[in-house]
């Protein structure tokens, strides 16, 4: 675990903001490359891109204030940081999803044409940004026993995130990071091979809420309010961003049935 990458005199880099950073670049490049080539407005998505990645930092640091309200009224500083945590994913998830819409229509762009280049990039950025949350520390998994656990030793990040050190613990983000890559894989080759516009979009919002309904069973940064059912067994219990995951793949499904609709009429 590296919390922070390097310091240059006053400057601190830390590893957290790194690699979104380098997530995001790659993001950014993947959707310029395949509007290009799809003969897409590729600069107007590219801007989109850039305000959707705000108004998403946005929504997750305010989900991530709701579910912990008590701690952050406390400390209101530790919420503005990127060295603690950038928020809750779904939260941002949403609130660039919404903008994103807002501009797309605005701009006359295809919608669902556009969504589907941008999805894959999504997991792209979050493969990478997961990474930076295990260098940090943040939601970092429960304690286990098991051969591939990792102990931390970090005392800056232990202050920084609440992980706990000397502990075997679940590499959780690992297991997210490397299940956004095989999503963003799969998503491509989606992408590729696609005949309706909106399947890629709506596969994404199936996959990564599978994704992170199982990797929630691992984690063990949840707070006593965002516990929805608590039981010993975590197999056994539910957590607010399970309930999120399986209202996405709800959501998803129903989207990939309205798409099939909206041809069938068409045609």
């Amino acid at each position: 675990m590296f919390p922070v990458l390097m310091k240059v005199g006053p400057i601190t880099i830390h590893t957290y903001g790194f690699m979104m950073a380098l997530g995001v670049a790659f993001g950014l490049w993947f959707v310029y490359v395949q509007t290009k080539k799809r003969g897409l407005p590729a600069v107007k998505i590219i801007d989109m891109a850039f305000y959707t990645i705000i108004i998403s930092l946005i929504g997750a640091k305010l989900v991530l204030f709701i579910g912990n309200m008590s701690y952050y009224i406390k400390y209101p500083a530790e919420l503005l940081t990127l060295a603690r945590s950038g928020g809750v994913f779904q939260g941002g998830l949403v609130a660039g999803l919404v903008f994103a819409l807002w501009y797309l229509r605005k701009h006359k762009i295809p919608t669902w044409k556009a969504a589907d280049i941008i999805a894959p990039a999504i997991a792209l950025g979050h493969g990478f940004g997961r990474i930076g949350c295990f260098s940090a520390g943040c939601c970092y998994g429960r304690a286990c026993s098991t051969p591939w656990g990792v102990t931390f030793t970090s005392e800056y990040a232990h202050n920084l995130t609440g992980i706990p050190i000397e502990t075997s613990i679940h590499p959780v983000q690992l297991y997210e990071s490397g299940l956004n890559f095989i999503n963003f894989i799969v998503l491509f080759i989606i992408l590729k091979k696609k005949k309706l516009d909106g399947v890629v979009f709506s596969f994404y919002i199936i996959n990564y809420s599978i994704i992170r309904y199982f990797t929630e069973f691992y984690r063990g940064d949840h707070s006593e309010k965002a516990i929805l059912i608590d039981h010993t067994s975590p197999y056994l219990s539910l957590t607010l961003p399970q309930l999120f995951c399986i209202l996405g793949i709800i959501a998803g499904i129903g989207l990939i049935f309205f798409f099939k609709k909206k041809k069938e009429r068409a045609e």
